[in-house]
């Protein structure tokens, strides 16, 4: 099978993927286009058949069982893309059935069907049979520019040491921010490494949105723009409505909202689309607690490519720079907590203001709170925040955490016991 691998990095998913594999029938990996998938299920799997390949798709369209591998020395068998041929998903499910061997099918997906295809199609959830996984585009960890000597887990057990790390130079975070977490782009030159993520964008416009029906591809595009304007922000699609349109009256308004409403559907079902709820428990006025979820694309490099965003003009624009660094370190926290098996959330308190850019919830049900701050001149903002934080709270953190972009060392802080974290030195 085609592989390269001289060219491939271990991905955090992978570990989910053996123990789902030795428990479930078959693994459903879902996941964007490009952010590796494919590469890392033929790591796991001993055939494989391409959905995208046109005379496969047809053989799978007139008998789905025709695809199959019958071979138990061939399993697990990747079926790439199998969204392209929906019935095959209960077809996958039926052959689980027919055997008590377990990971005989790793299926991966970039798009999730509509929900009329769903009802048509797809008539069992595959409960019990196939294993549902999300993979993401790679962390700094995973792409070996975070050196993991700053461990989530450690701070958890409150077992992190003090350690040097050396001191990353802010063009540098520039140029993670525009390369982002895409597997292809981890070893091209500086001067390219915008070229993937516009590549993405462009695709969205001309081929991945129009798949069942003809959108307007201006405002796709405009769409895009706001959300890439908006990125860690809390807004609500009133917002994005006037970024991408002007109305006149409460008709077009509502033709305007349907629009967005299905706008923001199609990039969900393409995986673009990562919202972080928002976390209120064990608050001491919940009354007060925000509820709208903090928006992100699922890598910040989707958001610097569609507001033509360069290392120059991040250094030029601090404030901007600030979100996307906001991004690209919640990018990772997501991973990691994805890892961990936890979740990640932001905390909002509507009449104070008091906000906290990341909370952690482990699975034991401990949580940490995290400040994200790209200089180290506003780490005694974040520590009064985390502070005014954890007074208010009933339920204490377990720990709290202050990630920086530029700083030389993993430092817990004598007199509050908060971490200070450079992005480049953290790691599950």
């Amino acid at each position: 099978m085609p592989f390269y691998k001289n060219e491939y990095r271990k991905r955090l998913i992978e570990k989910k993927l053996e123990e789902y594999l030795s428990v479930f029938g078959a693994v459903s990996i879902e996941g964007p286009k490009w952010c590796g998938k494919t590469w890392t299920s033929l790591r796991h799997s001993k055939s494989v058949v391409y959905m995208d390949d046109d005379d496969v798709r047809e053989m799978a369209k007139l008998d789905v069982k025709s695809i199959f591998n019958k071979d138990s020395e061939k399993k697990p068998q990747l079926i790439d893309e199998w969204h392209l041929v929906p019935t095959l998903w209960d077809a996958v499910r039926r052959e689980c059935d027919r055997t008590t061997e377990k990971g005989n099918f790793i299926i991966t997906g970039s798009t999730t069907l509509p929900n009329k295809i769903m009802k048509e199609k797809v008539h069992h959830s595959g409960a019990g049979r196939i294993g549902r996984l999300n993979m993401y585009t790679m962390s700094l960890y995973e792409s070996g520019d975070s050196l993991g000597k700053a461990s989530l887990s450690k701070m958890l057990n409150h077992t992190q040491e003090t350690v040097n790390t050396g001191s990353v130079e802010i063009l540098q975070l520039a140029k993670l921010l525009i390369r982002g977490g895409w597997p292809a782009n981890i070893n091209i030159d500086d001067n390219k490494i915008g070229l993937i993520p516009k590549s993405y964008i462009d695709s969205i416009l001309n081929i991945d949105m129009h798949e069942e029906k003809r959108r307007d591809k201006n405002k796709m595009k405009m769409l895009l723009k706001s959300l890439a304007r908006n990125e860690a922000s809390i807004v609500g699609n009133k917002t994005i409505i006037k970024d991408i349109e002007e109305y006149e009256n409460s008709q077009q308004l509502l033709s305007s909202r349907d629009t967005v409403i299905d706008y923001l559907d199609i990039l969900d079902r393409l995986h673009l689309i990562e919202n972080q709820e928002a976390y209120g428990e064990n608050y001491r006025s919940p009354s007060r607690i925000g509820k709208s979820p903090k928006r992100h694309l699922t890598d910040p490099s989707l958001s610097c490519a569609c507001l033509g965003l360069t290392p120059e003009k991040l250094l030029k624009d601090l404030n901007t720079f600030g979100f996307m660094f906001e991004a690209l370190v919640e990018r990772d926290l997501r991973i990691y907590m994805d890892y961990l098996d936890g979740h990640l959330y932001h905390f909002r308190d509507n009449v104070t203001g008091l906000e906290v850019d990341s909370i952690l919830e482990f699975e034991d049900g401990e949580y940490a709170a995290v400040e994200i701050k790209l200089g180290y001149n506003q780490v005694e903002e974040a520590k009064k925040s985390l502070l005014n934080f954890y007074d208010n709270m009933v339920k204490k953190p377990s720990f709290m955490c202050v990630i920086v972009g530029k700083c030389p060392a993993v430092i817990k802080d004598n007199e509050t016991g908060i971490y200070i974290v450079p992005i480049t030195a953290l790691k599950p």
